[in-house]
């Protein structure tokens, strides 16, 4: 398994700013060795707010150049302000040159997927797959992800079928703990087809769960311990969050 790197700063704020730095310093490396870069996406307060600090000091990355994914959805209607892809397009991508084509949204909660989550989850594994180079998974350079104070990441909760899933890569969730209840999410095995998986988390109240999960705790109590990136996994804190860490 990749290494572990854990990074500290003062403050959730200089959190988010180093976090965004190092995401556009990512990207542009990607792109200068491949031409390309595919980062997967996250929601949430750190995820959302990486995104703004990308928009204000975008460095040089191509977003021509760029498959956009992500870790997980709300299963809800096209333009709820609850879906991340929404919360996304405001904080970054509608302020950016991207292209559309390489935006890949998952599956909204109306028209042919209407009351048909399951479905969802087929039809965006199918997007993944289309862009996989003939694999299931593209590598993706980073999978960004935030984590819940129970350890949970994208919507992978603790003692769910979904964290159990070893096979499949996307999975639709109708039992969420946290509302709203149904929703889609790619699985660890997706999540550890990434190159580096980033973990950008802040808080006292996730402490515990982070120390649980840099130790080794097993996925189905700590789902945030199963997230690994092939290259590298990178915890990236604030000090709060890093409080219950061993010095």
């Amino acid at each position: 398994m990749s290494d572990i790197h854990v990074e500290v700063h003062p403050d959730t704020d200089t959190l988010v700013t180093k976090a965004a730095e190092r995401f556009v310093d990512t990207v542009v490396a990607a792109q200068k060795d491949r031409g390309t870069a595919s980062v997967v996406l996250t929601g949430g307060g750190t995820g959302i707010g990486l995104l703004e600090k990308v928009r204000e000091n975008p460095g040089d990355i191509d977003w021509r150049a760029i498959d956009i994914f992500w870790g997980d959805e709300r299963f809800l209607p096209a333009g709820d302000p609850e879906r991340n892809d929404v919360q996304a397009r405001a904080a970054l991508l509608d302020h950016v040159d991207v292209d559309p084509d390489r935006v890949h949204t998952m599956p909204v909660a109306d028209g042919i997927y209407e009351n048909d989550p399951e479905a969802a989850a087929v039809a965006y594994a199918q997007v993944l797959g289309a862009h996989a180079g003939g694999k299931q998974v593209p590598v993706f350079d980073v999978h960004l992800l935030g984590m819940g104070g129970e350890g949970h990441v994208n919507s992978l909760f603790p003692d769910t079928d979904a964290v159990r899933e070893e096979h499949r890569f996307v999975v639709a969730v109708t039992d969420s703990p946290k509302p709203p209840p149904v929703r889609v999410t790619l699985t660890l095995p997706a999540v550890r087809h990434a190159d580096e998986v980033w973990l950008v988390v802040s808080g006292d109240a996730k402490a515990e769960a982070v120390a649980a999960a840099i130790a080794g705790a097993p996925p189905v109590e700590i789902p945030a311990s199963g997230a690994r990136g092939l290259s590298a996994t990178r915890w990236l804190l604030d000090t709060s969050a890093a409080s219950r860490l061993p010095n």
